[in-house]
């Protein structure tokens, strides 16, 4: 008996290492590294949250700046400078809908704007920056966290799928994917996935939805007249840099391959972890109002902005 209680607990750790190893090689897709962490999270209590909590934001943040390597910078501007006024005009019809919805349904908490503020800018970022401003307990997190994390993975699986059906150019589904797509990883896996063009857009107009958190949570600050501090998303700056890189200083051609290469499989293995965090607790613990809402918000946002892209209205 001691030898099979040690060779169960054992098992998921074998289990989670090998599948980050091959996450993290290039032999599998985006989608299917996140399909594997869901697997993995809802067949196995998780051995290592923690690790796989940290590792999966530092690594994202490592991996974007990676992928700043491979990007031009006076592509990386133009993207950024129309997708700061789309985001904003977004982000406001996000919160506004987003509000109304939760007050419909009477989501209890502050969970309610929690799912609102990572719907309309970056998920899990924006989440984890505006729930200490308004002291939302472990609770309101989790369940907060919880459906927006399980939300972006349909995302990840189905918006390429989606694109393709619809024959939404490379750019017209880069700027889709960053207004509709909650976090940075899965957006970035989406437009990966659809097309290097679709990259650079997806990358670019993402990162200036990002920076939105911090307006966000100085209003809400003020509001609630909270001392919880602002943290600045700085690897949004080390992005820029990287692209300025890779557009003027010569001979850097070789390195800029390497890391943007290395950026990409560093994504591959964040889509993993995250999907590792998806368990049958969090499902469970989600409950039907925040899903629904976040649901009801999720398809709003991605079906208006998907119908102004088409018509025209928004462009890159």
């Amino acid at each position: 008996m001691p030898t099979e209680g040690i060779a169960r607990r054992a098992i998921p750790k074998i289990l989670f290492f090998a599948a980050l190893a091959i996450s993290a090689s290039g032999l599998l897709s985006p989608p299917v590294a996140l399909t594997l962490g869901i697997l993995f999270g809802l067949g196995f209590a998780h051995p290592y949250p923690k690790f796989a909590r940290e590792g999966a934001r530092l690594l994202l943040q490592v991996s974007v700046v990676a992928l700043g390597f491979g990007m031009n910078l006076h592509e990386v501007v133009k993207a950024g400078r129309s997708g700061f006024v789309y985001t904003a005009v977004g982000i406001f019809f996000a919160l506004l809908v987003g509000l109304g919805i939760g007050k419909l349904l009477q989501v209890r908490g502050n969970a309610s704007l929690l799912i609102t503020s990572g719907t309309a800018i970056c998920g899990g970022s924006a989440i984890a920056a505006i729930g200490p401003i308004v002291h939302a307990d472990e609770e309101e997190m989790a369940v907060s966290l919880g459906t927006v994390f399980i939300l972006n993975s349909v995302a990840l699986l189905t918006f390429p799928l989606i694109g393709w059906a619809l024959h939404l150019g490379q750019a017209q589904f880069g700027l889709w994917a960053a207004l509709a797509i909650h976090d940075t990883s899965s957006v970035v896996g989406a437009a990966a996935k659809y097309g290097a063009a679709a990259l650079v857009v997806g990358t670019t107009v993402k990162l200036a939805r990002a920076l939105w958190i911090v307006p966000l949570a100085l209003g809400i600050s003020g509001i609630k007249h909270s001392k919880a501090g602002v943290k600045l998303p700085w690897f949004i700056v080390f992005f820029c840099m990287a692209a300025v890189a890779n557009t003027y200083v010569p001979g850097i051609a070789g390195v800029s391959g390497v890391l943007y290469a290395a950026g990409r499989l560093g994504l591959t293995a964040t889509l993993f972890l995250i999907g590792t965090g998806i368990s049958r607790e969090t499902v469970k613990q989600v409950g039907w109002r925040p899903m629904l809402q976040g649901v009801l918000l999720w398809i709003i946002v991605a079906a208006t902005s998907l119908y102004f892209i088409r018509v025209g209205i928004i462009s890159f």
